[in-house]
């Protein structure tokens, strides 16, 4: 199983979000740095994989409502996909 941690609380925009969740999951060049796009990797990951996420609070209050939309998705995402764990961390 692959665990990643990301600590969010050194997060600033929504770009350093993707970039730090593309590198930390290896995800593909394809990867195009959005929700959607992030969605679809997600969902098709093949190997187990737990991502933590640290201090996730300290997201929501620098990016608000994109922070609760990227919330959302990891959850849609780890439904269904039954691979992906995804755990909040303060």
């Amino acid at each position: 199983m692959r665990r990643v941690l990301l600590d969010c609380s050194v997060l600033r925009g929504r770009e350093e979000v993707h970039r730090a969740l593309a590198a930390a999951l290896d995800l593909p060049e394809w990867y195009g740095g959005n929700l959607d796009a992030l969605y679809d990797c997600l969902t098709d990951l093949s190997g187990e994989t737990e991502l933590r996420l640290r201090r996730f609070g300290e997201l929501e209050k620098t990016l608000g409502i994109y922070a609760r939309s990227l919330r959302r998705v990891l959850a849609d995402a780890a439904g269904e996909n039954p691979r992906l764990r995804v755990f909040y961390e303060d």
